[in-house]
């Protein structure tokens, strides 16, 4: 043990906290470090999110761009091999209950069929909306199709 390397238990002090305008010997006597005249030494001062002093903020300077359609329908994909997956488990009418309950679309997405992989069941679908190759697919496969 070395006189140097003495310090408390850990926990056992803790710093105290500034007490502002106390006097001048307290070093934060006077303005109490909010420096002189201006709203920062007022009371009851704050400025706005993003506030940069006067400088045009980040986010006006940065320039906008691109498009959000607010009329956009987005629908979840569902491509034929995961219908097939489904004819295989030994189910032949699939619409969005059946999907729901096996986990492929969430409570109110609308459903787009889509063409990637094949189908070999004649399945009866109902969706919302098809592609032209999912369509053809299904029904080369004996399948038949239902839009919503």
């Amino acid at each position: 043990m070395k006189l140097h390397t003495l310090k408390p238990a850990p926990g056992s002090t803790h710093r105290e906290g500034k007490r502002l305008g106390r006097g001048e010997g307290s070093g934060k006597g006077g303005t109490a470090s909010r420096g002189h005249k201006g709203a920062g030494s007022r009371s009851g001062t704050s400025t706005k999110r993003g506030f940069e002093g006067g400088q045009m903020p980040l986010y006006r300077r940065i320039p906008k761009f691109g498009f959000k359609n607010l009329n956009r329908v987005e629908y979840a994909p569902i491509n034929l091999d995961k219908l097939q997956e489904l004819a295989d488990k030994g189910i032949s009418k699939i619409d969005s209950s059946v999907l729901r309950d096996n986990g492929l679309i969430g409570k109110n997405d609308l459903v787009k069929i889509l063409g990637r992989g094949e189908i070999k069941a004649a399945l009866e679908i109902k969706a919302d909306k098809f592609s032209e190759a999912a369509q053809k697919a299904i029904e080369a496969a004996g399948g038949s199709i239902t839009s919503k």
